[in-house]
């Protein structure tokens, strides 16, 4: 069990960096490094950044529930 939500939690962790990298800079970050000339063509759909805002929130409160998770059962373990 403690294997299972530990290979969750690697999971949700690199789709949750993922995710972070996607979102629209606000200026001079890192997201602006990796095309921040493509402002007009690409990140102009505030209905995509939405969805991008709620499936990020939505890994991230997996993310912290497997980490309470794996918490009690290392807990209960010992």
């Amino acid at each position: 069990m403690i294997m299972g939500f530990s290979i969750a939690l690697i999971v949700f962790s690199l789709l949750l960096m993922l995710l972070v990298l996607m979102h629209k800079g606000k200026g001079g970050g890192l997201s602006d490094m990796f095309g921040g000339g493509m402002q007009s063509s690409v990140g102009g759909s505030s209905v995509a950044e939405r969805n991008l805002d709620r499936i990020t929130v939505v890994i991230g409160l997996l993310w912290f529930a497997c980490i309470v998770v794996l918490g009690v059962l290392v807990k209960l373990k010992s």
